[in-house]
Protein backbone atom coordinates (compact mmCIF):
# COMPACT_ATOMS: atom_id res chain seq x y z
CA UNK A 1 0.00 0.00 0.00
CA UNK A 2 1.33 3.49 -0.63
CA UNK A 3 2.41 5.70 1.62
CA UNK A 4 -0.57 8.70 0.60
CA UNK A 5 -2.90 5.84 1.24
CA UNK A 6 -1.69 5.50 4.64
CA UNK A 7 -1.70 8.59 5.47
CA UNK A 8 -4.93 9.04 3.56
CA UNK A 9 -6.41 6.31 6.16
CA UNK A 10 -5.16 7.89 8.79
CA UNK A 11 -7.78 10.57 8.38
CA UNK A 12 -5.46 13.36 7.08
CA UNK A 13 -6.85 14.81 3.08
CA UNK A 14 -4.11 14.79 0.44
CA UNK A 15 -4.22 17.68 -1.77
CA UNK A 16 -2.67 18.72 -4.96
CA UNK A 17 -0.99 22.21 -4.44
CA UNK A 18 -1.29 23.02 -8.17
CA UNK A 19 -3.97 23.15 -11.14
CA UNK A 20 -2.91 23.58 -15.42
CA UNK A 21 -5.06 22.60 -18.00
CA UNK A 22 -2.36 20.10 -19.08
CA UNK A 23 -2.70 18.14 -15.32
CA UNK A 24 -6.49 17.94 -16.72
CA UNK A 25 -5.71 16.91 -20.57
CA UNK A 26 -3.10 14.30 -19.70
CA UNK A 27 -5.31 12.74 -17.16
CA UNK A 28 -2.70 13.37 -14.53
CA UNK A 29 -4.94 14.62 -12.24
CA UNK A 30 -7.49 11.88 -12.22
CA UNK A 31 -4.48 9.59 -11.75
CA UNK A 32 -3.24 10.93 -8.43
CA UNK A 33 -6.91 11.25 -7.72
CA UNK A 34 -6.98 7.47 -8.19
CA UNK A 35 -3.88 5.87 -7.38
CA UNK A 36 -2.37 8.44 -5.12
CA UNK A 37 -5.21 9.31 -2.87
CA UNK A 38 -5.46 12.73 -3.69
CA UNK A 39 -9.24 14.09 -2.65
CA UNK A 40 -9.31 17.86 -3.50
CA UNK A 41 -6.67 20.92 -4.30
CA UNK A 42 -5.70 24.28 -4.50
CA UNK A 43 -4.24 27.13 -6.36
CA UNK A 44 -3.18 30.35 -6.08
CA UNK A 45 -1.89 33.31 -8.72
CA UNK A 46 1.79 32.23 -8.38
CA UNK A 47 0.28 28.83 -9.72
CA UNK A 48 -1.76 30.22 -12.69
CA UNK A 49 1.35 32.26 -13.41
CA UNK A 50 3.88 29.41 -14.24
CA UNK A 51 0.39 27.46 -15.93
CA UNK A 52 -0.35 30.41 -18.67
CA UNK A 53 3.29 31.51 -19.00
CA UNK A 54 4.39 28.03 -19.68
CA UNK A 55 2.10 26.35 -21.60
CA UNK A 56 0.54 26.70 -25.33
CA UNK A 57 -3.17 25.15 -24.10
CA UNK A 58 -4.21 28.37 -23.06
CA UNK A 59 -4.06 30.12 -26.48
CA UNK A 60 -6.70 29.10 -27.98
CA UNK A 61 -9.43 29.65 -24.96
CA UNK A 62 -7.81 33.31 -25.38
CA UNK A 63 -8.27 34.03 -28.79
CA UNK A 64 -11.88 32.69 -28.09
CA UNK A 65 -12.77 34.10 -24.37
CA UNK A 66 -10.99 37.82 -25.52
CA UNK A 67 -13.98 39.20 -27.52
CA UNK A 68 -16.49 39.21 -24.38
CA UNK A 69 -13.76 39.97 -21.44
CA UNK A 70 -13.88 43.06 -19.78
CA UNK A 71 -9.92 43.03 -18.62
CA UNK A 72 -6.85 40.82 -18.22
CA UNK A 73 -8.55 40.10 -14.87
CA UNK A 74 -11.56 38.83 -16.38
CA UNK A 75 -10.00 36.96 -18.86
CA UNK A 76 -7.83 35.62 -16.50
CA UNK A 77 -11.45 34.18 -13.64
CA UNK A 78 -12.70 32.78 -17.13
CA UNK A 79 -9.77 30.26 -17.68
CA UNK A 80 -9.15 29.52 -14.22
CA UNK A 81 -12.48 29.02 -13.90
CA UNK A 82 -12.57 26.36 -16.85
CA UNK A 83 -9.94 24.33 -15.14
CA UNK A 84 -11.57 24.29 -11.45
CA UNK A 85 -14.82 23.23 -12.84
CA UNK A 86 -13.53 20.48 -14.74
CA UNK A 87 -11.61 19.38 -11.66
CA UNK A 88 -13.80 20.04 -9.40
CA UNK A 89 -16.27 17.78 -11.34
CA UNK A 90 -13.48 15.12 -10.85
CA UNK A 91 -13.55 15.35 -7.46
CA UNK A 92 -17.40 15.12 -7.24
CA UNK A 93 -17.69 11.92 -6.08
CA UNK A 94 -15.42 12.09 -3.63
CA UNK A 95 -17.59 15.48 -2.44
CA UNK A 96 -20.73 13.56 -2.31
CA UNK A 97 -19.48 10.25 -1.02
CA UNK A 98 -17.91 12.26 2.09
CA UNK A 99 -21.04 14.08 2.68
CA UNK A 100 -18.84 17.64 1.47
CA UNK A 101 -15.90 16.91 3.90
CA UNK A 102 -13.49 16.57 1.04
CA UNK A 103 -13.43 16.91 -2.50
CA UNK A 104 -13.07 20.61 -2.83
CA UNK A 105 -10.94 22.80 -5.07
CA UNK A 106 -9.68 26.28 -4.62
CA UNK A 107 -10.03 29.92 -6.40
CA UNK A 108 -8.61 33.19 -4.52
CA UNK A 109 -10.14 36.40 -5.14
CA UNK A 110 -7.96 39.27 -6.37
CA UNK A 111 -4.69 39.46 -3.88
CA UNK A 112 -4.91 43.30 -4.71
CA UNK A 113 -7.95 43.11 -2.30
CA UNK A 114 -5.85 41.62 0.53
CA UNK A 115 -6.84 44.94 2.66
CA UNK A 116 -9.80 45.82 1.37
CA UNK A 117 -12.91 44.24 3.47
CA UNK A 118 -15.98 45.21 0.98
CA UNK A 119 -14.31 44.52 -2.02
CA UNK A 120 -13.45 41.17 -1.04
CA UNK A 121 -16.78 39.65 -0.10
CA UNK A 122 -18.29 41.15 -3.14
CA UNK A 123 -15.22 39.31 -5.00
CA UNK A 124 -15.95 36.46 -3.38
CA UNK A 125 -19.86 36.43 -4.23
CA UNK A 126 -18.95 37.13 -7.87
CA UNK A 127 -16.71 34.40 -8.06
CA UNK A 128 -18.87 31.62 -6.55
CA UNK A 129 -21.91 32.26 -8.93
CA UNK A 130 -19.71 32.12 -11.47
CA UNK A 131 -18.01 28.73 -11.03
CA UNK A 132 -21.65 27.42 -10.49
CA UNK A 133 -19.76 24.47 -8.82
CA UNK A 134 -21.19 23.07 -5.09
CA UNK A 135 -17.32 21.92 -3.96
CA UNK A 136 -15.62 25.45 -5.22
CA UNK A 137 -13.63 27.35 -2.03
CA UNK A 138 -13.21 30.99 -2.24
CA UNK A 139 -9.68 31.81 -1.31
CA UNK A 140 -9.60 34.87 0.92
CA UNK A 141 -6.36 36.41 3.62
CA UNK A 142 -6.49 36.42 7.02
CA UNK A 143 -5.29 39.66 7.23
CA UNK A 144 -6.65 41.93 9.67
CA UNK A 145 -9.08 43.05 7.02
CA UNK A 146 -9.70 39.85 5.67
CA UNK A 147 -11.45 38.99 8.84
CA UNK A 148 -14.44 40.64 8.55
CA UNK A 149 -14.75 39.40 5.13
CA UNK A 150 -14.53 35.88 6.21
CA UNK A 151 -17.35 36.20 8.43
CA UNK A 152 -19.39 38.28 6.58
CA UNK A 153 -18.45 35.06 2.78
CA UNK A 154 -19.71 32.87 6.10
CA UNK A 155 -22.29 34.26 6.48
CA UNK A 156 -23.48 34.62 3.27
CA UNK A 157 -23.08 30.97 2.42
CA UNK A 158 -20.06 30.82 0.57
CA UNK A 159 -17.43 28.19 1.36
CA UNK A 160 -14.07 30.16 2.38
CA UNK A 161 -10.97 28.32 2.15
CA UNK A 162 -8.44 31.36 4.84
CA UNK A 163 -5.60 32.02 3.16
CA UNK A 164 -1.77 33.64 4.11
CA UNK A 165 -2.04 32.05 7.61
CA UNK A 166 1.45 31.49 9.64
CA UNK A 167 1.35 31.48 13.24
CA UNK A 168 -1.54 30.15 16.11
CA UNK A 169 -3.17 33.14 16.88
CA UNK A 170 -3.73 34.22 13.01
CA UNK A 171 -5.51 30.88 13.08
CA UNK A 172 -7.35 31.64 15.93
CA UNK A 173 -8.83 35.10 14.59
CA UNK A 174 -9.61 33.30 11.43
CA UNK A 175 -11.79 30.66 13.09
CA UNK A 176 -13.03 32.95 15.45
CA UNK A 177 -14.13 34.73 12.16
CA UNK A 178 -15.60 31.57 10.89
CA UNK A 179 -17.08 31.00 13.69
CA UNK A 180 -19.21 33.95 14.09
CA UNK A 181 -20.59 33.71 10.58
CA UNK A 182 -21.69 30.44 11.26
CA UNK A 183 -23.35 31.55 14.56
CA UNK A 184 -25.11 34.38 12.43
CA UNK A 185 -26.82 32.07 10.52
CA UNK A 186 -27.72 29.47 13.11
CA UNK A 187 -29.67 32.77 14.29
CA UNK A 188 -30.78 33.68 11.26
CA UNK A 189 -32.27 30.33 10.87
CA UNK A 190 -29.87 29.25 7.92
CA UNK A 191 -28.11 26.37 7.13
CA UNK A 192 -24.96 26.70 9.48
CA UNK A 193 -23.43 23.52 7.33
CA UNK A 194 -20.87 26.20 5.49
CA UNK A 195 -17.31 24.15 4.73
CA UNK A 196 -14.25 26.02 5.06
CA UNK A 197 -10.46 25.18 6.02
CA UNK A 198 -7.72 27.22 7.24
CA UNK A 199 -4.39 27.16 5.86
CA UNK A 200 -1.29 27.49 7.96
CA UNK A 201 1.88 28.33 5.75
CA UNK A 202 4.58 25.85 7.25
CA UNK A 203 8.33 26.25 4.89
CA UNK A 204 8.48 30.04 4.59
CA UNK A 205 9.19 29.97 8.45
CA UNK A 206 12.33 28.44 7.88
CA UNK A 207 13.35 29.79 4.84
CA UNK A 208 12.64 33.58 6.26
CA UNK A 209 15.45 32.30 9.19
CA UNK A 210 17.71 29.89 7.35
CA UNK A 211 20.97 32.00 7.13
CA UNK A 212 20.63 33.35 10.63
CA UNK A 213 20.07 29.81 12.61
CA UNK A 214 22.76 27.00 14.51
CA UNK A 215 22.57 23.46 12.70
CA UNK A 216 20.53 21.94 15.64
CA UNK A 217 17.72 24.28 14.72
CA UNK A 218 17.64 24.21 10.98
CA UNK A 219 14.55 23.71 9.68
CA UNK A 220 12.19 23.20 12.74
CA UNK A 221 10.39 26.37 13.24
CA UNK A 222 7.76 25.69 10.70
CA UNK A 223 7.07 22.66 12.12
CA UNK A 224 7.04 24.06 15.84
CA UNK A 225 4.59 26.51 14.49
CA UNK A 226 2.20 23.91 13.36
CA UNK A 227 2.70 21.80 16.53
CA UNK A 228 1.58 24.84 18.64
CA UNK A 229 -1.02 25.79 15.58
CA UNK A 230 -2.51 22.08 15.82
CA UNK A 231 -2.84 22.03 19.87
CA UNK A 232 -4.82 25.74 19.23
CA UNK A 233 -7.14 23.43 16.47
CA UNK A 234 -7.91 20.74 19.21
CA UNK A 235 -8.54 22.76 21.99
CA UNK A 236 -10.98 24.85 19.91
CA UNK A 237 -12.80 21.58 18.30
CA UNK A 238 -13.33 20.80 22.17
CA UNK A 239 -14.32 24.33 22.81
CA UNK A 240 -18.07 25.08 24.69
CA UNK A 241 -18.27 27.38 21.75
CA UNK A 242 -17.55 24.98 18.69
CA UNK A 243 -19.61 21.88 20.57
CA UNK A 244 -22.82 24.66 20.74
CA UNK A 245 -22.34 25.22 16.57
CA UNK A 246 -21.74 21.37 16.28
CA UNK A 247 -24.73 20.72 17.71
CA UNK A 248 -26.87 22.93 15.64
CA UNK A 249 -25.47 21.41 12.56
CA UNK A 250 -22.13 23.39 12.27
CA UNK A 251 -19.22 22.07 10.39
CA UNK A 252 -15.44 21.65 11.47
CA UNK A 253 -13.16 24.48 9.94
CA UNK A 254 -10.36 21.70 8.88
CA UNK A 255 -6.78 23.13 10.01
CA UNK A 256 -4.38 22.65 6.15
CA UNK A 257 -0.95 22.65 5.88
CA UNK A 258 0.26 24.49 2.96
CA UNK A 259 3.56 25.72 1.57
CA UNK A 260 4.69 22.26 2.66
CA UNK A 261 7.26 21.06 -0.16
CA UNK A 262 10.92 21.41 0.96
CA UNK A 263 12.90 24.44 0.08
CA UNK A 264 16.09 23.75 1.86
CA UNK A 265 17.89 20.69 -0.83
CA UNK A 266 20.10 19.52 2.05
CA UNK A 267 16.75 18.01 4.04
CA UNK A 268 14.54 15.37 2.81
CA UNK A 269 11.60 16.25 0.25
CA UNK A 270 8.92 14.86 2.97
CA UNK A 271 10.49 16.64 5.77
CA UNK A 272 7.00 18.26 6.33
CA UNK A 273 4.63 15.51 5.30
CA UNK A 274 6.12 13.28 7.45
CA UNK A 275 6.09 15.76 10.24
CA UNK A 276 2.71 17.29 10.35
CA UNK A 277 0.06 13.34 9.74
CA UNK A 278 -2.28 14.29 11.39
CA UNK A 279 -6.04 13.66 11.21
CA UNK A 280 -8.54 15.84 10.62
CA UNK A 281 -6.31 17.77 9.11
CA UNK A 282 -5.53 18.60 4.94
CA UNK A 283 -1.92 18.67 3.67
CA UNK A 284 -2.15 20.39 0.25
CA UNK A 285 1.58 19.64 -1.33
CA UNK A 286 3.05 20.74 -4.83
CA UNK A 287 3.26 17.38 -7.70
CA UNK A 288 6.81 16.74 -6.51
CA UNK A 289 6.15 16.22 -3.13
CA UNK A 290 3.49 14.35 -3.44
CA UNK A 291 5.33 12.03 -5.86
CA UNK A 292 7.91 11.69 -3.17
CA UNK A 293 5.89 10.81 -0.33
CA UNK A 294 4.45 8.19 -2.86
CA UNK A 295 7.96 6.87 -3.53
CA UNK A 296 9.23 6.75 -0.78
CA UNK A 297 7.17 7.95 2.60
CA UNK A 298 6.22 6.62 5.70
CA UNK A 299 3.48 7.44 8.35
CA UNK A 300 5.75 7.17 11.46
CA UNK A 301 3.48 8.76 13.85
CA UNK A 302 0.58 11.61 14.10
CA UNK A 303 1.11 15.26 16.03
CA UNK A 304 0.84 15.47 19.76
CA UNK A 305 -2.83 16.86 20.79
CA UNK A 306 -0.66 18.82 23.36
CA UNK A 307 1.83 20.60 20.93
CA UNK A 308 4.48 17.85 21.28
CA UNK A 309 7.85 19.67 22.23
CA UNK A 310 6.95 22.88 20.10
CA UNK A 311 7.20 24.84 23.32
CA UNK A 312 10.73 23.67 24.20
CA UNK A 313 11.74 24.22 20.19
CA UNK A 314 10.07 27.74 20.36
CA UNK A 315 11.93 29.02 23.39
CA UNK A 316 15.37 27.72 21.94
CA UNK A 317 14.20 30.04 18.84
CA UNK A 318 13.28 32.65 21.16
CA UNK A 319 16.84 32.39 22.77
CA UNK A 320 18.19 32.44 19.40
CA UNK A 321 16.51 36.30 19.23
CA UNK A 322 13.66 34.93 16.84
CA UNK A 323 10.31 36.96 17.40
CA UNK A 324 8.25 34.56 16.17
CA UNK A 325 5.00 37.23 16.81
CA UNK A 326 7.05 39.84 14.92
CA UNK A 327 8.12 37.49 12.21
CA UNK A 328 4.19 35.75 11.82
CA UNK A 329 2.98 39.33 11.06
CA UNK A 330 5.95 39.94 8.48
CA UNK A 331 5.50 36.80 6.78
CA UNK A 332 2.03 37.62 6.35
CA UNK A 333 2.57 40.77 4.93
CA UNK A 334 5.44 39.11 2.24
CA UNK A 335 3.11 36.72 1.30
CA UNK A 336 0.39 39.04 0.04
CA UNK A 337 2.76 41.19 -1.42
CA UNK A 338 3.96 38.20 -2.93
CA UNK A 339 0.79 37.29 -4.72
CA UNK A 340 0.47 40.43 -5.98
CA UNK A 341 3.52 40.91 -7.71
CA UNK A 342 2.51 37.06 -9.14
CA UNK A 343 -1.11 38.55 -9.80
CA UNK A 344 0.30 41.47 -11.89
CA UNK A 345 2.67 39.43 -13.68
CA UNK A 346 -0.03 36.66 -14.48
CA UNK A 347 -2.06 39.99 -15.91
CA UNK A 348 0.88 40.80 -17.78
CA UNK A 349 1.52 37.55 -19.04
CA UNK A 350 -2.17 37.37 -20.94
CA UNK A 351 -2.13 40.58 -22.03
CA UNK A 352 1.07 39.84 -24.08
CA UNK A 353 -0.20 36.59 -25.08
CA UNK A 354 -3.72 38.18 -26.20
CA UNK A 355 -1.49 40.50 -27.77
CA UNK A 356 0.32 38.11 -29.74
CA UNK A 357 -2.57 35.88 -30.88
CA UNK A 358 -4.35 38.71 -32.32
CA UNK A 359 -1.17 39.85 -34.11
CA UNK A 360 -1.03 36.17 -35.74
CA UNK A 361 -4.95 36.16 -36.95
Amino acid sequence: MKATTNLHNLGQSLWLDNITRDLLNSGTLKCYIDELSVSGLTSNPTIFDHAVRTSATYDEDIAKKTPSAKSEEDLFFALALDDLTRAADLFRPIFERTDRVDGWVSLEVSPLLAHDTVHTVSAARSLHERGGEPNLYIKIPGTLEGLPAIEETIFAGIPVNVTLLFSPEQYIAAAAAYLSGVERRIEAGLNPAVGSVASIFVSRWDVAISKKMPRELTNRLGIAIAQRTYKAYRELLASDRFQRVANAGGRVQRLLWASTGTKDPKASDILYVKALAAPHTVNTMPETTLRAFADHGEVAGTLALDGGDSEAVLASFAAAGIDVGALAARLQDEGAASFVKSWSDLLACIDSRRAAIRKAS
